[in-house]
């Protein structure tokens, strides 16, 4: 942005205050092609069509030796048939059939305890109770937290870094201090679908425990915190000091993004969306929070460094206990 910004000023002529304005038809074609590249291009979702979701051939360690398919759910997820489980005792004499090997029952529980996990998984219209209670569960609150700091900590750290720079190293003048300043966003490149990575990575050395996943997202926004606040006290006037801490904060800070998400399809898996909704929302809401403090702050950005550094810890700290899936919860594993 900072070289398009100056080549409309020294070879289109225009002035400061027009050639910023119009240098940002540049990210809004680029945005714009990405979003229909998605739209027309991809899938639905990873398993195919919308529509289809619910298709999906039950699977497990062993092969499933019945071939059947499970069937989409479309209701609420009261409104399942019942399972073997459910069934009274005058049904359970309706429908009684001559007795089988133990391996048969024991084939047959776990097909439909398969069954019943990947039906939890299809996503569904949840009602307005599912929907309070996916946004108010401890699970929900835990990854909130944490993308509140990561992403909403990204988002005030980008809007002020140039600023930053340029008051520190005045020498670098506005072009230099925004191109410095745009390598904290450009790292998003690697960190962030690094911190996705190394979550996966933790969950198959750990055979599957999701527990893995959320501590990965505690230790990424603790080390965060901690960052900002070296970075705070120290205020380095040294470039390469400077330049080397934002980095490995950044590295913390957008690889907390990646571990993020990376835990959201397990919880709640009907409610995919919503949960996912909320998430993304309340990354844009810490940003909010984090750059009224810049506000108020006004250029004494140091300080404000080592005050979100605090609260991206505490916030960490607070829902560090919290399991990574309700207790209860069916399919997500």
């Amino acid at each position: 942005m900072p070289a398009i910004y100056d080549s409309l000023k020294s070879n289109q002529g225009l002035s400061s205050h027009v050639a910023w304005r119009v240098s940002f038809i540049v990210p809004f074609i680029m945005i714009s092609a990405c979003a229909l590249a998605l739209l027309l291009l991809t899938e639905d979702t990873p398993t195919g069509k919308w529509s289809e979701r619910g298709v999906t051939v039950v699977s497990g360690d062993r092969p499933n030796q019945t071939g059947q398919s499970v069937v989409p759910t479309t209701g609420a997820l009261d409104d399942k048939p019942p399972t073997a489980a459910s069934l009274s005792s005058n049904d359970e004499k309706k429908y009684e059939t001559p007795a089988k090997p133990d391996t048969d029952v024991e084939t047959a529980h776990g097909d439909v305890q398969i069954m019943d996990e990947v039906q939890h998984e299809v996503v569904v219209k949840p009602s307005f109770k599912e929907g309070l209670k996916v946004m108010f569960s401890l699970q929900t609150g835990a990854l909130c937290a944490g993308y509140f700091c990561s992403f909403g900590g990204e988002l005030a750290i980008n809007s002020i870094l140039g600023a930053y720079y340029l008051k520190n190293f005045p020498y670098l003048g506005q072009t230099q201090s925004g191109r410095w300043a745009a390598m904290f966003g450009l790292l998003n490149v690697i960190t962030r679908p690094l911190g996705g990575f190394i979550a996966d990575i933790l969950y198959q050395a750990t055979g599957h425990s999701l527990w893995a996943k959320k501590l990965w997202i505690n230790f990424v926004g603790i080390m965060t915190g901690v960052m900002c606040i070296i970075i705070g006290k120290l205020d380095p006037h040294n470039l390469p000091e400077m330049i080397g801490l934002i980095a490995l904060m950044a590295i913390f800070l957008e690889a907390g993004n990646g571990a993020n998400f990376a835990l959201v399809p397990h919880v709640h898996p009907h409610a995919n969306g919503v949960l996912s909704g909320i998430v993304g929302a309340t990354g844009n809401f810490g940003g909010i929070i984090f750059a009224i403090i810049f506000r108020y702050h006004k250029t004494n950005y140091s300080q404000v460094f080592w005050i979100i550094g605090i609260m991206i810890i505490a916030l960490n700290c607070a829902f560090i206990w919290v399991r990574p899936i309700p207790k209860n919860q069916i399919g997500g594993r």
